[in-house]
């Protein structure tokens, strides 16, 4: 094992075929030179990026959480109409990463690129504190008990619309490369720090959960009581904090840096597809069939030569489809928890103590604070506990994590169903059904069974995907592999979207849409039940192929062990 004291070497790409020879991924310090074990990475700068996802995510969720009341309150859109557009703008906020993570991984390199997306984080969101103060009416307009909003003006739309589209793209840049560049302080090739990168990816989540509790509570309860300026200007402050933040740990970051030729996958997919059109373009005459036919073989075979690297990594990405593509209604079922669940809470008697309303978007505390709980049982017992019977450091395997989070998350889905169920009955057997601005006489404690659930989900399925999506790309990809877990998401908020606009077509066209502004008139039992069938589908099909999904092997840790 080496010692603490020498410097890093440079890693093999962990996918490397013949044509990768001349590729190495080298760790350097701040200046250039070979990073050492003792100055640079592991815990000590982990946790320097940890805080900074902390305060990102406390940024975002400040925006995403409460937004379906913004939404139909202040900006007055109907139900339906504001659900489709927040999962709109989720789908390209997780979209958006693939494109960040090639910038990173083949021009700016992680550490610039969080840089920047932090620069344009910090001006999307002030922006978005300004567009609030366009509007003519009150903060408390449009929620229940409250006056209607009036019409916002077209200048507040394009300019809210705009800068919430701003955080989207800050988003892209940030989101995948701060978790890899996290990841890359802690060094696979050495034993212990291998162990500690795979705790990095629990208490990466633990951290950044955390936070995200912190956020619903004081947030939610800041833009539904004080004002949504102040409720959106705070995350502007939070987020230039945690530039300042990341800017102090420059000094003690490890860089992995390419040592050799290198060039992105979409690089040398297009550089070969271009090679290839050239080749096929080149006239030929009868007379000379014969050598033009060879000259083409030939041109076409030192094509594919020239480019094995670039098969071998897209045999590595596709294989991974099958695992992407059925996780796609986890996503959809994830999305409900900030939209409509938030909207049936705002129907409930939210009343705690003497006078105190608890925020709609603040029940969204407990999937945060269920997994704040759980994830250190599952690192601390599960795992060891696991580990008796499998063998496996990580107790149990990637695909066998991201599978059981899937389960918990289509009982989530059934308990939901039934909670709206007696929702309904109650509101008809009150006299409420005409009502919608009086409170159904029902307790909104009724809703935290399918909050918690989600929570326990997440703690199997959200970090597994992370680290499987991590783990198992090539090396110099990481940062691409993350954003395909992202997209993951993504994809999911456009199937909700498209799920929630085709149904209100269907449903209104037969007199009632199950997502009618008025929820007692509505039927999001319904669409609950389809999503859990949806969902137990989903998850036979994740299982056919996650037993027969072969992990990729770690080379650069053989070889440096058998060393």
């Amino acid at each position: 094992m080496p010692s603490s004291s020498d410097p890093l070497l440079a890693r093999a790409d962990g996918m490397a075929g013949e044509g990768d020879d001349d590729v190495a991924v080298a760790a350097a310090d701040h200046r250039g030179r070979p990073a050492s074990r003792a100055s640079t990475g592991r815990w000590r700068s982990a946790l320097f990026i940890i805080a900074v996802e902390i305060a990102e995510r406390f940024s975002f969720y400040g925006v995403s959480a409460n937004l379906i009341s913004y939404l139909t309150g202040p900006l007055g859109e109907g139900l339906a109409k504001a659900a489709s557009a927040i999962n709109l703008w989720n789908g390209v906020a997780q979209l958006l990463p693939l494109l960040g993570a090639a910038l990173a991984d083949s021009w700016l390199g992680r550490y610039r690129t969080i840089l920047l997306a932090s620069l344009l984080y910090i001006l999307g969101l002030a922006m978005l504190a300004l567009s609030t103060l366009l509007s003519s009416g009150s903060h408390k307009c449009g929620t229940a008990g409250n006056t209607p909003c009036p019409p916002p003006s077209g200048l507040q739309m394009a300019a809210f619309y705009t800068s919430l589209y701003m955080v989207a793209l800050a988003q892209g840049g940030h989101k995948p490369c701060v978790q890899a560049f996290g990841a890359d302080q802690f060094d696979e090739t050495d034993p212990k720090e291998a162990v500690s990168r795979s705790s990095f990816f629990n208490w990466w989540y633990f951290g950044i959960c955390a936070g995200t509790a912190v956020t619903l509570v004081f947030l939610s309860y800041v833009q539904d009581n004080i004002g949504w300026g102040l409720g959106f200007g705070i995350p502007c402050v939070v987020m230039a904090f945690a530039l300042a933040v990341f800017l102090l740990g420059t000094r003690t970051y490890r860089y992995y840096v390419s040592v050799g030729k290198q060039r992105s996958l979409f690089a040398r997919a297009g550089e070969a597809f271009a090679a290839w059109r050239s080749s096929r373009r080149k006239p030929s005459s009868p007379l000379a069939a014969p050598q033009s036919s060879a000259r083409v073989d030939e041109e076409e075979q030192k094509v594919v030569i020239s480019n094995a690297d670039l098969i071998e990594e897209a045999k590595i990405v596709l294989r991974l489809f099958p695992i992407w593509a059925t996780c796609l209604i986890y996503a959809v079922a994830f999305s409900q928890s900030s939209t409509f669940f938030t909207k049936q809470a705002a129907t409930l008697d939210r009343s705690v103590g003497h006078g105190l309303q608890v925020p709609p978007a603040a029940l969204q505390t407990f999937i945060s604070v269920t997994i704040v709980v759980l994830m250190p049982l599952y690192d601390r017992a599960l795992v060891p506990l696991a580990r008796r019977y499998t063998g496996l450091s990580s107790g149990i395997t990637m695909l066998q994590r991201i599978g059981a989070g899937m389960v918990l998350s289509l009982v989530s889905m059934a308990v939901a169903a039934l909670v709206e169920t007696r929702r309904l009955r109650v509101a008809a057997d009150a006299g409420l059904t005409d009502l919608p601005n009086v409170p159904v006489p029902m307790s909104l404690w009724w809703m935290v069974p399918q909050y918690v659930l989600f929570g326990a989900a997440d703690v199997f399925t959200m970090v597994g995907l992370q680290e499987f999506f991590y783990d198992q790309v090539p090396d110099k990809m990481r940062s691409l592999g993350l954003s395909l877990y992202l997209s993951i998401f993504g994809i999911g908020s456009f199937i909700s979207s498209g799920l929630v606009s085709g149904i209100d077509r269907a449903t209104s066209a037969r007199g009632h849409s199950w997502f009618s502004n008025n929820l007692n008139r509505g039927h999001l039992d319904y669409f609950y039940w389809l999503i859990a069938g949806l969902s137990a589908l989903e998850l036979l099909v994740y299982v056919s192929f996650a037993v027969i999904f072969k992990y990729k092997k770690k080379t650069s840790a053989i070889a440096t062990t058998a060393d």
